[in-house]
């Protein structure tokens, strides 16, 4: 236990308890390396429970301001926040919460020049982009530095929740060889969204990486499916 000082103890008592964490796990959570390519609807759940947790480094990507119409499914912020960058806002409200993580900012649209660097430096990477071009470059970019991608996506009243590219698995684009027409799939701006759906989609998000990282459980290996309007789940194997 050398490596924590004894406030990270007690913060971490409750999930050191756990068996399936232990104070190994915890110090597989202090060194690991996450991205989150996101810090809106899905983005703040995973942030806020990552953060909690102890992951030692957290990088958070986003070009985005605060809006009035994000704060009803953005939780971390308020209407103080409107105006700022998300990154930025996000990264100060974060440190407060626990003084023991690094936060690296990266206040920008990822892209094909960027994506490389931003990527490569970290362990594994949250994916809670909103449109179909990011979704496809950060997983194409995973797939070519062999790192693990937790794939998160909302729409009205469903979920999706995936693990691609982990130890040889499948990636997106074996699922969707391509993406869709952006004309096709409408996004929240245009149809909506109901406000818990991304705070129940990212908190499971979360979980899976702290279980990728720690190492218990059974990392998913299946495209889930959340309907919060009928109270249902499906799962697709990704065979």
């Amino acid at each position: 236990m050398k490596n924590f000082e004894r406030d990270e103890l007690i913060r971490y008592s409750r999930q050191l308890m756990l068996p399936e964490v232990g104070i190994e796990g915890q110090e597989k959570l202090k060194t690991a390396r996450v991205l989150v390519i996101g810090a809106g609807g899905l983005g703040c759940p995973i942030l806020q429970y990552l953060t909690a947790a102890g992951v030692g480094t957290i990088g958070i990507v986003d070009f985005d301001k605060v809006e009035l119409h994000n704060l009803h499914r953005q939780i971390l912020y308020h209407t103080e926040d409107i105006g700022k960058l998300k990154a930025e806002v996000a990264a100060q409200k974060l440190q407060t919460q626990n003084p023991y993580v690094r936060f690296d900012v990266h206040p920008v649209m990822i892209h094909e020049e960027n994506a490389d660097e931003l990527i490569s430096v970290y362990d594994l990477v949250i994916d809670g982009s909103d449109n179909f071009h990011t979704r496809y470059l950060v997983n194409d970019t995973c797939v070519k530095y062999n790192k693990p991608l937790i794939y998160g996506s909302i729409f009205k009243f469903e979920g999706q929740l995936a693990v691609f590219n982990y130890r040889g698995g499948k990636n997106l684009r074996d699922i969707y060889p391509e993406p869709p027409n952006p004309e096709d799939v409408p996004n929240c701006s245009e149809v909506g969204v109901i406000g818990v759906l991304p705070g129940v989609i990212g908190t499971l998000m979360a979980n899976q990486v702290i279980r990728l990282i720690t190492g218990s459980g059974k990392v998913s290996d299946d495209l889930t499916i959340f309907n919060l309007l009928q109270d249902t789940f499906t799962k697709l194997a990704l065979v």
